[in-house]
């Protein structure tokens, strides 16, 4: 027969349990899933991020690269696996933004089906047009945009991607006519930018730095809600006059939905505090990236409003990946 006394007992020891397994967290290697191949900077950004935060945590944190699917094989591993915090996601812009507006049948909802660990990096775009085009700043750009009524066109890496949508979410704040032109990849579309045969594009900053620096492309302003550190003296597109137009890449962690807040927050620390260091900012500046270190709390706040702001940007544009 159960006493006040026994049940009393019988809850603190639930507690204590419940205690120790979050204490215990973790017991094991953490699987990292890289939803893209080895050697670009998805999977740079999640080694660093195995190195720094698999010491914090006392285990190691093995990075799984599984390609494939536009991200969506990595992601859909990472949706059914065990919610325990042993096997995480880098995401991206792309599989926890866009995704599920491009794709046919989705497989995943990224609000829905994952837990928020933490944001992690940044990488801005930035809108520059070709040597021999007439235009000095945005505010001629629009002009001449206005003026030619679909005669300026635009590349972008391809239907869906990142560039493209930029390039969307630019002609809808400024009220221009462009026409795209889709490329398999930066390599080509840089080819033909630089010939002068494509008039303008988002790029990454880091993509076409050197293009800047040698005087090959001419940029007019950055697609981000603050100046780049690479490019401090170009303005944003809200300082040049077409606010709203921000469209930076990003990388964040996510853990399968319903992983328990514990294990939730002492990896978010322990990422926290990887990062935090002279050689990881010194790492991640490197690849041209910035550091965007939001908690779970946040990012689980700027998430939805993220995949809504493209979702309309691709339904207006009437964009299909597949």
């Amino acid at each position: 027969m159960l006493t006040r006394r026994t049940t009393i007992a019988a809850l603190a020891g639930l507690a204590a349990i419940g205690g120790a397994r979050a204490q215990s967290f973790p017991s094991r290697t953490i699987t990292l899933v890289v939803p893209y191949p080895a050697g670009g900077p998805v999977d740079i950004t999640a080694r660093l991020i195995a190195q720094s935060a698999g010491h914090q945590l006392g285990q190691p944190i093995a990075v799984d690269n599984r390609g494939g699917g536009a991200g969506v094989i990595g992601s859909v591993a990472v949706q059914h696996a065990e919610p325990d915090g042993h096997m995480l996601i880098l995401g991206t812009n792309q599989t926890h933004a866009t995704n599920q507006s491009l794709l046919k049948d989705c497989p995943y909802d990224a609000v829905r089906d994952f837990s928020p660990v933490a944001s992690i990096a940044e990488i801005a775009h930035v809108l520059v047009v070709r040597r021999g085009l007439e235009v000095a700043n945005v505010g001629a750009l629009v002009a001449l945009a206005r003026k030619s009524a679909g005669g300026l066109n635009y590349a972008s890496t391809g239907v869906g991607s990142a560039s493209h949508l930029a390039a969307e979410l630019f002609k809808t704040k400024a009220g221009v006519d462009l026409q795209h032109i889709p490329f398999r990849g930066s390599a080509p579309m840089a080819t033909e930018l630089l010939a002068g045969r494509i008039d303008l594009t988002f790029a990454t900053v880091p993509s076409v730095i050197a293009h800047i620096g040698s005087g090959a492309v001419r940029p007019l302003a950055i697609a981000s809600g603050k100046r780049s550190s690479r490019l401090p003296d170009l303005p944003t597109l809200a300082e040049a006059g077409v606010p709203g137009v921000e469209a930076d890449a990003w990388f964040a962690l996510f853990a399968p939905a319903r992983t328990p807040a514990a294990a939730i927050e002492r990896i978010f620390s322990a990422v926290s505090a990887g990062l935090s260091t002279d050689a990881a900012s010194r790492a991640i500046s490197a690849q041209g990236m910035t550091k965007a270190l939001r908690s779970p709390s946040e990012l689980s706040a700027w998430l939805p409003a993220e995949v809504a702001k493209w979702a309309a940007v691709i339904r207006a544009a009437g964009v299909s990946a597949l």
